[in-house]
């Protein structure tokens, strides 16, 4: 994207929003990074650079993390073999398999457990919810930052929710120790430039941007001004035509649209965690 940095950014934000951009919007080479995100399922199949994986680790070690308490674990995954169990796991998503690197972030609460074995004290905290949504929000934070240093590195990206289709074959075919569980994947690579997304729009900030209090006076003419965004965007994609909030509807209709996650607590309880 061509122009001044101010341009690029306002270019960026009518990209995502297909919106004007303010008169005034602040302007840095991290903003233009974070506002040119898009997730890439086609990748070239060459090996990273030495040294691609590390960098995108110390980001994530980088991250915020509630306490210091850093209850997160990440495996790498560059055996093709594995690759494509994974793969098959996550519903035959077949950039797991292409990608070069696949990263399962795991919420552990096994390492916890094992200093406070060490100590000689009890580990009655890790039996609570709280520590597991903590936990899982620094996951996802850690997570989020690897995204960001490996897209900075000219690297694409797109995370797999599917990883939680089968949470026990999947700790199985990791070696997770009990209190820990594969939360989401992250497939890594070189963007193949044949096969490449748009940068897909998002709600507006009428929608989601509440200032002092929440309000839902805005949002009906808001999700009515998406879904007409969205569908706009879909039809340049070449695939087929429906108003986002109707995809919203279906998918929480039922239990069903959460390809069998819906036992998740029960899974949970048997990888170890209590969730008091």
């Amino acid at each position: 994207m061509s122009g001044t940095s101010s341009e690029r950014i306002s270019a960026l934000w009518q990209t995502r929003y297909r919106t004007p951009a303010p008169e005034t919007l602040p302007d840095n080479a991290v903003l233009d990074l974070l506002l040119s995100h898009h997730s890439v399922r086609a990748y070239l199949p060459d090996a990273l650079p030495e040294g691609t994986l590390e960098a995108g680790i110390a980001a994530a070690s980088s991250a915020a993390t509630s306490s210091n308490l850093q209850v997160w674990s990440v495996v790498a995954v560059e055996n093709p073999e594995t690759r494509a169990r994974l793969a098959e796991l996550c519903g035959g998503q077949k950039h797991i398999e292409v990608a070069p690197l696949f990263l399962a972030w795991i919420v552990d609460l096994s390492r916890l457990e094992r200093i406070a074995n060490l100590a000689g004290t009890g580990h009655e905290a890790l039996d609570y919810e709280e520590i597991f949504l903590m936990a899982t929000l620094d996951t996802g934070i850690a997570a989020q930052n690897a995204v960001t240093a490996f897209e900075s590195l000219g690297l694409g990206t797109v995370y797999i929710g599917g990883l939680r289709n089968h949470p026990e074959e999947v700790a199985r075919l990791l070696s997770l120790p009990p209190r820990s569980v594969a939360v989401v994947g992250l497939c890594v690579g070189q963007p193949d430039p044949a096969a490449q997304n748009g940068h897909k729009p998002r709600l507006g900030q009428d929608v989601v941007l509440h200032r002092e209090r929440y309000s839902t006076e805005t949002e009906a003419e808001g999700i009515a001004v998406y879904d007409r965004v969205a569908d706009d965007y879909q039809k340049e994609q070449g695939l087929s035509s429906r108003a986002w909030s109707e995809t919203v509807a279906s998918r929480v209709d039922s239990f069903k649209g959460l390809s069998g996650r819906h036992v998740m607590r029960t899974v949970l309880h048997k990888l170890g965690f209590s969730l008091r």
